[in-house]
């Protein structure tokens, strides 16, 4: 039988959050992963996940084919985890989430490359955000370029520097009040990102259906408010949780587009927390999902303890409640 040390596998986007989890799971079955980035010079930490010579980075943009043909080259596998959440510049949705999937796909195509594609539960072409519409759209590209692609979609994503729980809770530190847009009653299927990552290398192993697409979430469905009373009992603060239409939080954020850190909230960002973001029923019946890969998906309080606790008042060893 071949080994997998035989085959190299791309990982567009292997340098974000998602991505250096993706990588060190690959890692460890062994794979050759060629990683590429906008920036490989700031992607050296990667390399130390895996054995002497078995991960290296390259250069590629996905507004420009002829870097992803590049990346591509000799390459059997390519895994597309590029996603933006704000726009800016010419790093626009389309141009990312949209075109950009679809040059990757026809990069793999070109070779005669397997497609693993990472989307997001929120991908739907009437969804009310633009990065929703982006999504879906990639999606279809994907899958018209390489039809036997595996699509993942997992619902909001948690681990370490992820952009949830951390923003929350850093955003907890410095107001005494936390917003609950619409009321907290969006619901979401928190997901861990090391089980995300574990079925992007079960898809590179072939264990999932060509063509299919898997809705990816975690063992609990919460609404925002839930999720928000977790993050502030794991941090030990006690903070107001105040109801924010829709409407305000849409002006609103208009001006706090423009802010820094975690106080950052876009117009876009409010109209995708007007849908639900969990797993479908259809999904579950077809065995789409992490427990159809015979992945049992940690929950948020189970992992992000383990990483939130810097947000404590006095930090890891405090006496919660003290």
């Amino acid at each position: 039988m071949a080994s997998n040390q035989e085959t190299l596998v791309t990982v567009f986007g292997g340098s974000g959050f998602l991505g250096r989890n993706v990588v060190r799971a690959l890692a460890k079955r062994d794979y050759r992963i060629r990683v590429a980035v906008r920036r490989p010079e700031l992607a050296g930490y990667l390399q130390p996940l895996g054995k002497v010579g078995q991960i290296h980075c390259v250069q590629a943009n996905l507004r420009y084919p002829a870097s992803i043909e590049a990346a591509m080259r000799d390459a059997e596998v390519a895994v597309n985890l590029v996603g933006i959440l704000t726009e800016g510049g010419a790093q626009s949705f389309d141009a990312v989430q949209g075109k950009g999937a679809e040059a990757v796909a026809r990069a793999a195509a070109s070779v005669g490359g397997r497609m693993v594609h990472v989307s997001a539960i929120g991908a739907d072409e009437n969804s009310p955000s633009g990065y929703g519409r982006s999504k879906a759209a990639g999606e279809k590209a994907v899958l018209a370029a390489v039809p036997s692609a595996t699509i993942l979609r997992p619902s909001v994503v948690f681990g370490p520097e992820d952009q949830f729980t951390n923003r929350f809770a850093a955003l907890a530190r410095m107001s005494p009040a936390l917003p609950l847009i619409g009321g907290g009653v969006t619901r979401m299927q928190p997901v861990y990102v090391g089980d995300v990552a574990s079925a992007v290398a079960d898809a590179v192993d072939g264990k999932t259906k060509p063509g299919a697409t898997y809705e990816l979430g975690g063992p609990e469905v919460l609404t925002m408010r839930e999720i928000m009373e977790i993050i502030l009992a794991i941090t030990d603060r006690q903070r107001m949780l105040v109801s924010l239409p829709f409407g305000l939080a849409k002006l609103q954020a208009l001006f706090l587009q423009f802010a820094p850190g975690a106080l950052k909230l876009t117009p876009d960002q409010v109209a995708m927390l007007r849908a639900d973001n969990v797993v479908s029923d259809t999904a579950k019946a077809a065995g789409l999902t992490l427990e159809g890969l015979g992945i049992t998906p940690d929950s948020m309080e189970a992992i992000a303890p383990q990483y939130l606790w810097r947000f404590r008042a006095a930090g890891q060893f405090q006496k919660k409640n003290a």
